[in-house]
């Protein structure tokens, strides 16, 4: 191997490594903020909490994805955004379904644990959104990573936004509002990311093909 070559590798061991110790920290926030939502969402009632906690669990399971793809190949990276995205799409589906149940049952949520809640999450995100940004470019697999963090702040700071409704008009119409616009861009992703993958799977199989 030349010495051209010879950095050229030592360099994407460096990335890959990189990769690894971000994705580590931001799959553990998220994990820990998912516990954190989730049970405060059931406690307050509130399905905006309840459909940011979601979209924690599908990012823990999408760092989860990342980490495991890191040393394989292109073509598993390319598997594995395909399903991060078909896991975004059934969680948008999901809790616009809660969104709907909820305004049929119309329980209004508690709005001070909402924001307490809320803030603590944005805070959490907000760390991970800053270790995501420089690596947003460097392959589909952290480009798909880098695209839920900034969704998750949209989602808190919508969060906050609803908890502020909620306080204000002592209903529980914005809980519900934000809970589905959550789940719709949690959708829209979803499927953006899908077909990012499987435009990039189909590419490989057919340069694959043609070296045959």
């Amino acid at each position: 191997m030349d010495a051209c070559c010879e950095a050229k590798s030592e360099e994407i061991e460096k990335l890959k490594a990189d990769h690894k110790k971000v994705l580590k920290i931001v799959l553990t926030i998220n994990v820990l903020l998912f516990i954190v939502e989730v049970t405060a969402g059931f406690v307050a009632h509130s399905t905006a909490l309840l459909a940011d906690s979601l979209d924690m669990f599908g990012d823990a399971l999408v760092y989860g994805f990342s980490l495991y793809v890191l040393w394989r190949t292109t073509e598993s990276k390319a598997m594995a955004a395909m399903l991060k995205g078909a896991i975004m799409v059934v969680f948008g589906i999901a809790v616009l379904g809660e969104a709907i149940y909820k305004m049929v049952a119309g329980i209004v949520p508690a709005a001070e644990t909402m924001g307490i809640i809320g803030a603590l999450v944005l805070l959490g995100n907000g760390l991970c959104f800053l270790l995501l940004f420089r690596h947003r470019s460097d392959d589909l697999n952290m480009r798909s990573t880098w695209l839920c963090s900034r969704n998750d702040i949209m989602a808190n700071l919508s969060v906050l936004v609803a908890a502020g409704g909620v306080s204000y008009f002592r209903a529980v119409w914005p809980d519900v509002v934000v809970g589905g616009a959550i789940a719709v861009l949690f959708f829209r992703t979803g499927l953006v990311v899908l077909r990012e993958s499987v435009h990039e799977y189909q590419e490989l199989r057919r340069s694959a093909e043609a070296s045959l």
